[in-house]
């Protein structure tokens, strides 16, 4: 598989931080330990701590403050939030791990703690354009899954919340839709048909597809039986596609098919659940899918040549 090509890192001067310290792995005083980071090593540096119902607002301001380079010290919504704003023309984009998953942060850093890789891009920088996918208007930047199996993420949602009972009721309620009705899919690449899922990744995690593919990797699942979902155990692409860093092989099942998209469509007889970079989403019974080509900048390390150890393709 290949690398992602980098770019020259750009003079840096100015650095828009924000951290949102209730976050995950954040931490309090987060935001002014960034900045003491950036100051030492002599950028010009603004930094907060937002709450998390200022993020948009926030993140809004400093994208059209137009830094050199924004960083953004938050969870996978905020993350991906923060990669759509910024989009191809906007200002270069370090998001590091602060959340529970750290899907798109470990991706482009491998499995460096928030400091450790705010102080290794300033010092060795170098710029990934990253590819990305929307679905119905709402982008990704790792990975979606559209259909019933999204469901499960509201019961691992209530296990990560501590509510064990909550979590109990939705995991039934997910057992009972499985089978139900399924998805109809129409791709380009005469990818279509009936599946119980659909997954969709992006080059940056995708094993089946190169970094410099022009599209996404599609994976249609549909197992003939609860049994069979069974026994995929940490192979299911629930799991992967809720934690893609957990990976697996479930390409080799039989009852998983897998191309490469550019846009599409998906239609079920209900609203459509997805999960969209760890973050669950109701869609309507009509879905389109698009390919983004490059969706925004990273700031990476530069030598990590593109694949930083524990992140990359993991899916």
């Amino acid at each position: 598989m290949k690398a992602p090509a980098l770019q020259p890192a750009p003079k840096l001067r100015r650095i828009e931080i924000i951290a949102n310290e209730h976050s995950g792995s954040v931490g309090v005083g987060a935001a002014a330990d960034a900045e003491e980071i950036a100051r030492t090593l002599g950028f010009e540096v603004h930094a907060r701590a937002v709450a998390p119902h200022d993020l948009r607002a926030e993140l809004t301001a400093a994208v059209a403050a137009k830094p050199d380079l924004l960083v953004v010290i938050a969870g996978d919504g905020t993350a991906n939030m923060a990669a759509t704003l910024c989009g191809a023309e906007g200002p270069l984009l370090a998001c590091l791990p602060g959340g529970t998953m750290n899907m798109l942060p470990r991706a482009l850093y491998g499995h460096r703690d928030w400091k450790a890789a705010l102080k290794a891009i300033l010092e060795d920088p170098a710029v990934m354009p990253v590819a990305g996918g929307e679905v119905n208007g709402n982008a990704f930047h790792v990975a979606a899954i559209l259909g019933n199996p999204a469901l499960w993420a509201t019961a691992r949602e209530a296990i990560r919340d501590g509510k064990l009972d909550e979590a109990w009721r939705r995991a039934v309620y997910a057992w009972k839709r499985a089978f139900r009705s399924k998805l109809h899919y129409v791709l380009d690449g005469d990818m279509h048909g009936k599946a119980e899922g659909l997954g969709l990744l992006c080059p940056i995690v995708s094993k089946g597809i190169a970094d410099d593919a022009p599209g996404l990797e599609a994976a249609a699942v549909n197992p003939p039986s609860m049994i069979s979902v069974l026994r995929l155990g940490l192979d299911t692409l629930v799991l992967p596609f809720i934690n893609p860093m957990l990976g697996g092989h479930w390409r080799t099942h039989p009852f998983v098919k897998t191309g490469e998209t550019r846009k599409g469509h998906v239609s079920g007889r209900r609203r459509v659940h997805a999960i969209l970079d760890g973050e669950i989403v109701r869609l309507p019974k009509y879905v389109t899918i698009g390919f983004t080509p490059v969706a925004f900048r990273a700031l990476v390390v530069a030598a990590d040549k593109g694949r930083p150890e524990g992140g990359g393709a993991a899916i």
